[in-house]
């Protein structure tokens, strides 16, 4: 242990060196002055390595070093590996600590005394802050291994290191599983980065933690490509990427977007609850088919002639026959732009008719061929020329009459509005061909359901970037405006002797400095990351994309994600036996092949690491009623206690869920106590729980830090505690949608210690492995 100790006090002597040469850096390049846009740009982009240098360092302050590894080649090489790289600049570079995802340390996650890689000797550190606490060795050399009886289990790897990491005291947030890789997961963290790669696995196998260190390792892998593009992770609720958030700042990695589904709208929150029902409406892929109908409705030609008072004729009317408007409107179609930016081209249709119907008003026809020129021409003389055409049209653009008129006929739409007018209107979804259950008031907030909704109108309507360009012109015009009042005062404002005031030597700064280029000097700009920018910008191409229970996504969902990532180049990480919601996926294959075809890969995790056997006995005749083809995934452990299963009178229910939330946080110590209930019986049951754990986590989005935490199982995906109690499962199943899968994931949540709880019959599926 001293040995281990001096060499980890060398690597925090130089992981010291390295965070305050990063300050040295950081400091000098604050101070730097503006000067060119480019050299402003250059400042904050440095600015911004040596921030994020700096809180890498800070972030594998703990466990900086967890592994090493004794080869038998090189003389007896030995390697440390880390969280990070750190070499010996003094001594040719020399390796003192290997980046855990660099190909030199993969035999730490490997090598096993059937397959040593090379391997003699693999040593678990332990360590707490910067004190080596404890010593873990697996001899991989068998005829080492059989004369000092230390030799590695055939199980898993690490499993001393493994098995401590299992039975530690959860906190409320997920831990990283750096130091503890198994053999099945290293495969999926470094596969490669191309393609749709879906990692199957069932409750325990560590999916998440899993897709979050690929994360870090295609961010280490592949630097330069996705720092820059962002890698976007989609998890189910906010509640679970609270619970993940640090992992990935654990493994000095922060370039990556974090969101749910209802968050891929910038400028939209989208939280609302809604029906199970409604929602999975809303997730058919028809609803692409219904959304287009809609645009197209918004096209209107109106059944009778349009008529409208002109200033330009003195209040006179013109009549535009349903005719004319409707060959606007197919040659504005015609020209295949997306609806906003197709406007134009239907506007410019209407004037000219309006134009030409005037001109036939008082006598004139200069276009007697066109179609839209109303007929044959009356003959009469032509008084007017192009030019005097061209300013009725220009006129005819400042008529009110004509503006409401357009805006009624071929109104430019946000993808907001389309929405909210198509739900809010029986007619419109008449006419769109949609179900008539999506009708709801107009001021209803929006749901995760309605995001993919949005973004797909906002594929059909487009965005006219002109009216952008128009307010950025008129930014940099008041900017010149303002930096030219500048110059303005510094002139007027020279102290110099009056006989200089004709000194043509004397140079004052109007003439080293024009108004524009001070204007730009002020335009500093947003200093954004990428992943700020991702977020901010709907038709960012990630590089990567990483979704978590990821069978719950509806049809509609898929969509906007394959427009996320146009590349394909995606990690997809769920467990269809734990779909929940109607619109979820009962297999892979029915979600994907829609946009890869046949053309996606299928990892499985098959080792539970989370549930002990006795808990998953339990869970096991849930998962056998779902599917019968369906295995559960291997324990690795036992937790040593079963199982309790207690039924009440319903009139007692509460009492009894008070006594058992007392008796269970006790148990579970310093660790936390996960409470699921119906939803049926939230409101109800609640007051019983805060008063045996006043402090207890309760809400849309609870503190999972706290010792106790009440949930439904939806909240609960994804989630772990030491200790679970499951109230009233006969109406989990009933409550929801899809019963039996709900039930298998609210059984699973448990590290240690499950209770059933339960105030009348319980499911089939639990009777018999419960021995009721």
């Amino acid at each position: 242990m001293v040995e281990e100790q001096g060499h980890l006090d060398t690597l925090y002597e130089h992981l010291d060196s390295l965070r305050e040469e990063a300050s040295g850096h950081l400091s000098r390049t604050l101070r730097e002055g503006g000067g060119t846009p480019a050299d402003r740009s250059h400042r904050d982009s440095q600015a911004a390595l040596y921030t994020d240098r700096i809180a890498q360092y800070s972030a594998v302050e703990n466990g900086l070093c967890f592994g090493r590894l004794d080869l038998t080649a090189g003389g007896g090489e030995v390697r440390y590996i880390g969280r990070i790289g750190i070499f010996d600049e003094e001594n040719d570079y020399e390796p003192l600590l290997i980046d855990w995802r660099a190909p030199a340390s993969r035999p730490f996650y490997l090598a096993t005394a059937a397959a040593p890689d090379g391997v003699r000797r693999r040593r678990h550190i332990r360590t707490e802050r910067r004190t080596v606490t404890g010593l873990d060795d697996e001899i991989l050399d068998l005829n080492e291994a059989h004369e000092t009886g230390r030799g590695a289990h055939d199980g898993v790897t690490g499993e001393a290191a493994l098995l401590s990491a299992l039975n530690a005291s959860r906190t409320g947030r997920m831990r990283d599983i750096v130091e503890t890789i198994q053999a099945e997961q290293d495969h999926v963290i470094r596969a490669d980065l191309n393609g749709v790669m879906v990692v199957q696995g069932g409750p325990g196998t560590g999916k998440t933690a899993v897709a979050l260190h690929r994360a870090a390792y295609l961010l280490y892998t592949h630097r330069q490509m996705l720092s820059s593009r962002v890698v976007l992770i989609v998890g189910p609720n906010a509640t679970f990427l609270r619970y993940i958030s640090q992992v990935l700042p654990s493994l000095a990695e922060t370039g990556v977007l974090l969101g749910t589904m209802g968050d891929l709208f910038p400028g939209v929150v989208a939280h609302r609850e809604e029906p199970a029902e409604i929602a999975e409406i809303k997730g058919r892929a028809v609803m692409a088919d219904v959304l287009a109908a809609a645009v197209r409705d918004r096209q209107r030609v109106p059944d009778e002639p349009l008529k409208l008072r002109l200033d330009l004729l003195d209040g006179a009317e013109v009549v535009l026959d349903p005719s004319v408007i409707e060959d606007a409107r197919d040659r504005a179609r015609r020209t295949g732009k997306l609806h906003n930016l197709a406007r134009p081209t239907f506007d410019t249709e209407i004037i000219h008719a309006l134009s030409l119907l005037i001109a036939d008003t008082i006598g004139l026809d200069p276009y007697a061929d066109d179609p839209l020129g109303g007929g044959d021409a009356p003959g009469d003389p032509q008084l007017l020329d192009e030019a005097d055409l061209a300013e009725i049209r220009r006129e005819l653009r400042g008529e009110a009459e004509v503006l409401a008129a357009l805006d009624w006929l071929w109104p430019i739409l946000t993808p907001q509005q389309l929405l909210a007018g198509l739900f809010a209107s029986d007619k419109r979804l008449a006419a769109a061909g949609a179900d008539p259950r999506l009708k709801r008031a107009p001021r209803e907030g929006w749901t995760p359901a309605d995001v993919p909704l949005l973004d797909e109108a906002a594929e059909l309507l487009g965005e006219d970037e002109t009216v952008l360009e128009i307010l950025a012109e008129r930014r940099r015009r008041q900017q010149v405006a303002y930096a030219e009042g500048a110059l303005e005062i510094a002139f007027g404002s020279r102290s110099i002797d009056v006989e200089d005031e004709d000194d043509p030597e004397l140079l004052s700064v109007t003439d080293l400095l024009e108004a524009d280029r001070l204007a730009e000097r002020q335009d500093e700009g947003e200093a954004l990351t990428p992943a700020e920018r991702a977020a901010a910008d709907r038709k960012w191409a990630f590089g990567h994309v990483i979704v978590d229970e990821a069978q719950e996504l509806s049809a509609m969902a898929w969509r906007l994600l394959m427009r996320r990532c146009p590349s394909r180049s995606m990690t997809v990480v769920g467990d269809v036996a734990q779909t929940g919601d109607l619109g979820g996926a009962s297999a892979w294959g029915d979600a994907l092949e829609p946009y890869v075809g046949a053309r996606w890969r299928l990892r499985e995790l098959t080792v539970n690491y989370r549930t002990p056997a006795e808990i998953m006995a339990v869970a096991a005749g849930v998962l056998a009623g779902i599917d019968p083809g369906l295995q559960p995934p291997r324990s690795v452990r036992e937790a040593g206690v079963d199982p309790w299963v207690r039924g009440v009178a319903p009139v007692k229910l509460g009492d009894a869920l008070a006594e058992a939330v007392e008796q269970e946080a006790e148990a579970a110590g310093a660790g936390r106590l996960g409470v699921i209930l119906p939803g049926g019986t939230f409101e109800d049951l609640v007051p019983h729980v805060r008063k045996a754990a006043p402090d207890a986590a309760i809400g849309e989005e609870p503190d999972l830090t706290a010792r106790v935490a009440v949930l439904t199982v939806k909240q609960a995906k994804g989630l772990e505690f030491d200790g679970v109690i499951v109230v009233d499962p006969e109406r989990i199943v009933e409550e929801s949608p899809r019963g039996a899968n709900d039930l298998y994931v609210a059984l699973t949540r448990a590290t240690q210690r499950l209770g059933i709880l339960h105030p009348g019959s319980l499911p089939e599926s639990l009777l018999a492995v419960v021995g009721i």
